[in-house]
């Protein structure tokens, strides 16, 4: 029991550790990505008014910050649902 107790352990955080490298990567390439390095050409596209680049730097990357953070906690309560060790 204790085999497949740490078993179950071992496959519950490579998922949890999964979702927080998905979840990095798309916030990386969001506020890095679109807000420095591809600032230029987004520029080019104006968002209310504003360069879209300028806004990725400014706005963007708090937005999409804040949506991962409720993307996350959906993954982590599905995932401790799957593996039962939900609060509820």
């Amino acid at each position: 029991m204790n085999e497949q107790h740490s078993t179950v352990k071992k496959a519950y955080w490579k998922k949890n550790l999964q979702t927080l490298g998905i979840l990095l990567v798309i916030w990386f390439v969001v506020s890095f990505g679109f807000g420095i390095l591809l600032v230029e050409p987004l520029n080019e596209i104006r968002l209310g008014g504003y360069k879209l680049g300028f806004w990725f730097a400014q706005q963007g990357s708090i937005y999409t910050f804040v949506i991962l953070i409720f993307v996350y906690v959906y993954r982590m309560n599905k995932l401790d649902k799957e593996f039962d060790v939900n609060e509820e």
